[in-house]
């Protein structure tokens, strides 16, 4: 019984770290040890088979050696699922490739693909499978989880690479002469409230802040919409928080408050301004609205106004999105969006490692829609269309000019 005990107390220390050939090997020694009985004595006391034993024991006598990692030798153990099924990987790979073409009625072509789903078709196509093997098996033909990415753009227009090469020697010129060039748009407008943000935050375990069930419009918070205008040279930012409707006017204002609060600090002696834009929204390159109030902020600063408008379906291109907004949507991630004023903070408090700089404030006046522009009105704007694409490129200068 010691030698027993003394057996299975070993085995017991060891068992943890033994794979199955150091298992059989130690079962193996432990027999020779023992002696006469042995191979029985240690069987019975670990409860490994003696035919596993039985091959230690030969292992140990011809001193045989593995390959470096091999538990087994070449062609032991159960045979690979793909090995006895010859058609399982063309079956699954037929169910969820994106080209694949079937029956329309068919049921899987209209339920979610997921592991257990595509593991039933398989078993109704005759494969004994399970959802696990689906996940090894989609892996080793190269499939992975993703989602949806956005990148059609939809229609290229013929001169869009000339139109950005346009925009790209303007804003160089304007740099070299130490001119303001700035890119603007309009952020995505956000519930204000208690709603849920996308994104997660370090919480304590257990205790995420609760946030509302739907997304329905809190009447006396409404929404915020957040314009920004991002000053290229500088690696500054501004941005109105609307309270109201996003228009023309709210655009031009916001350019013009950040013109009075970092802009004419920055460019004290400018003459001109370059301002780059999408091809749509409230700063679109049809909306008279836009170019009316340009006209007043021209005579406001008494600078010359460029307008280059990105091609259509570009939006993601222009410099504020990457530059401003993307980090500003870091920043807020997994925080509920509570008040108006709580949005400045936290666009207010948006950094970079290369330094970027974020001001911000609301904007408390009210930007009725609908406004309309006549014939006379716009004719009066002093706006120079350029030879390049005039309705993309264009140029509002002071009626009466002071440069």
């Amino acid at each position: 019984m010691e030698k027993a005990d003394a057996i299975l107390a070993r085995f017991e220390a060891l068992k943890p770290s033994l794979d199955e050939r150091s298992r059989r090997l130690f079962a193996a020694a432990e027999a020779q040890t023992a002696g006469p009985g042995g191979v029985s004595l240690v069987s019975r006391v670990t409860g490994i088979a003696r035919s596993t034993i039985d091959r230690g024991l030969v292992e140990l006598r011809e001193k045989a050696s593995l390959d470096a990692g091999r538990v087994r030798r070449p062609g032991g153990g159960r045979k690979r699922l793909t090995e006895q099924d010859a058609t399982l990987c063309g079956d699954l790979q037929s169910l969820v490739e994106p080209t694949a073409r079937g029956d329309p009625e068919a049921p899987l072509l209209w339920t979610a693909k997921s592991l257990r789903n595509l593991a039933a078709a398989l078993r109704v196509m005759g494969h004994e499978v399970g959802h696990n093997v689906v996940s090894d098996l989609l892996r080793g033909l190269g499939f992975s989880l993703q989602s949806n990415r956005k990148t059609r753009e939809g229609g290229d227009h013929p001169d869009r690479d000339a139109q950005f090469d346009y925009i790209n020697e303007l804003v160089k010129a304007a740099l070299t002469a130490g001119e303001p060039a700035i890119s603007v748009d309009t952020k995505k407008k956000e519930l204000v409230g208690d709603f849920k943000n996308a994104g997660r935050e370090w919480c304590p375990k257990n205790k995420p802040e609760e946030v509302r069930v739907h997304d329905f419009v809190i009447p006396e918070l409404g929404r915020a919409a957040p314009y920004g205008v991002y000053d290229i040279a500088g690696n500054t930012g501004w941005v109105s928080v609307g309270i109201s409707h996003d228009t023309a006017c709210f655009a031009v204002n916001t350019i013009r408050q950040w013109w009075k609060t970092m802009g004419c600090i920055r460019y004290p002696n400018a003459k001109s301004l370059l301002i780059t834009a999408d091809g749509g929204g409230s700063n679109g390159s049809r909306v008279r609205l836009w170019k009316y109030e340009l006209q007043k902020l021209a005579e406001e600063l008494g600078l010359s106004i460029t307008v280059c408008h990105l091609p259509p379906g570009t939006s993601k291109w222009n410099k504020i999105e990457h530059r401003l907004f993307s980090f500003i949507s870091q920043n807020w991630r997994g925080k509920p969006l509570v008040s108006h004023q709580v949005i400045v903070q936290l666009i207010a408090a948006t950094t970079t490692r290369t330094g970027l700089e974020v001001r911000a404030e609301i904007d408390p006046a009210t930007y009725p829609k609908g406004i309309k522009i006549g014939d006379a009105e716009f004719a009066s704007i002093n706006l120079s269309r350029h030879d390049f694409h005039g309705e993309w490129n264009y140029t509002i200068q002071p009626q009466d000019p002071k440069l």
